[in-house]
């Protein structure tokens, strides 16, 4: 099979609309942008824009442990996964015996 096989006739219709497939393409790269999002780490100060606490509570809790991080050579750094371990970890829920239910 040669490449002059594989080029399509000069008449021939396409097999996929133009529109069809950039919209195709733009999926695909937001899929591999969703992807590398994984990878990324925050700072401090980032991740407390997220959990919409002060850059020093975040700095203070990487300090005495109470949340999970990483540290990139010196500096502490906060993956997606620690930011939502936080807001996880940190929700509570009312008593059974409250006087104000949930349903209500």
């Amino acid at each position: 099979m040669t490449r002059t096989n594989l080029a399509p006739e000069p008449d021939a219709t396409p097999l996929v609309e133009a529109a069809l497939l950039e919209r195709l393409i733009g999926a695909l790269e937001n899929l591999n942008a969703s992807a590398d999002g994984e990878l990324r780490t925050y700072s401090p100060a980032q991740a407390a824009k997220y959990l919409g606490k002060t850059e020093n509570w975040v700095t203070e809790q990487i300090q005495l442990g109470s949340i999970p991080y990483t540290r990139i050579g010196k500096t502490p750094r906060l993956t997606s996964a620690h930011i939502r371990w936080v807001l996880e970890n940190g929700e509570v829920m009312p008593h059974k015996y409250s006087p104000r239910s949930i349903a209500a």
